[in-house]
């Protein structure tokens, strides 16, 4: 079997599941594809993906199964629901899951299934966006046997320009933890800093130019306060459910830990504040929320 003709299975098409499937298929991969929502297939059909009617039947199709769903119970529910990968009948040997899960469920998930199904996992959350996502320059985190991860290696090198294994099983969805607590800061910060950038009498759509090269630059100043300050919310990007679902991670995590990180809890805080309510609002929004409540709005 060539890299080219690896069947892979795909469940999960949302905003970065659709667009990891077309650069599959974009790279030579047979992919076929299950979704919550079926009218989500049309995304990717129409490029050369395969529809199948449940998990199980992704799986007995695949050689390697990729997962990119909302949380841990949507993980489970592909795994053991009625027509879940248990239930499949041959098919793939390796779990690829990209979804971004915490620590410890990702290592009961895995292990459960390793004991009903056979079948090794890998833990692989990814940063980077829907755009990433289309041209293969993700940011994956890797979390399981180095013998696994070399075999997912057409695969990773196909959707990523960054996949780094930091350590076993559930190693990359704690690196994905650090990752989105930086993230959900910079989504505060950048909130607030145009806020204030606007009260200050400049530009502030020239602020990212401005501050490019020096200690203050950043992927996240360029892409998400342009996006902030341009008002660039329609459609979503990200959503805002998923960056609060992220954040109570965080916090869960930091609990775990018995560390007490106030800057990082208040941006927590700050952000579930804006997130209730405004679930499918895009995740950059904030800078609205942020903007009323820093004019002293209701």
């Amino acid at each position: 079997m060539t890299e080219r003709k690896l069947r892979l299975g795909f469940v999960g098409l949302g905003i970065m599941g659709a667009p990891m499937v077309r650069r599959l298929l974009s790279q030579g991969f047979d992919v076929t594809v299950w979704n919550l929502e079926p009218e989500r297939a049309a995304e990717v059909t129409p490029h050369g993906a395969v529809w199948a009617e449940s998990p199980a039947e992704v799986w007995a199709a695949s050689d390697i199964q990729l997962l990119c769903v909302l949380h841990g119970a949507a993980v489970e529910a592909c795994c053991f629901g009625d027509n879940g990968f248990v239930k499949a009948k041959g098919g793939a040997d390796l779990v690829i899951d990209f979804s971004t899960v915490p620590p410890g469920k990702t290592v009961e998930i895995a292990t459960r299934f390793k004991e009903a199904h056979g079948a090794n996992w890998i833990d692989s959350p990814v940063s980077g966006g829907p755009g990433a996502a289309e041209d293969g320059g993700l940011t994956a985190m890797l979390g399981g046997d180095e013998a696994d991860i070399e075999r997912a290696r057409p695969v990773l090198n196909a959707l990523t320009q960054n996949a780094t294994r930091m350590g076993p099983l559930g190693a990359g969805q704690a690196t994905k933890t650090l990752n989105q607590a930086i993230v959900g800061v910079n989504f505060v910060m950048l909130a607030e800093m145009l806020a204030l950038a606007k009260k200050s009498g400049i530009d502030a759509s020239l602020l990212p130019a401005a501050l490019a090269g020096g200690m203050a630059d950043s992927v996240a100043l360029k892409r998400i306060y342009t996006q902030m300050q341009a008002e660039d919310f329609d459609p979503p990007k990200a959503y805002a459910r998923q960056m609060a679902k992220d954040l109570r991670a965080v916090s869960a995590y930091m609990e775990e830990k018995e560390l007490s990180l106030p800057f990082i809890e208040h941006s927590i805080s700050a952000y579930l504040e804006f997130a209730e309510g405004n679930e499918m609002k895009d995740a950059a929004s904030i800078s609205q929320f942020v903007a009323k409540r820093g004019s002293g709005a209701a």
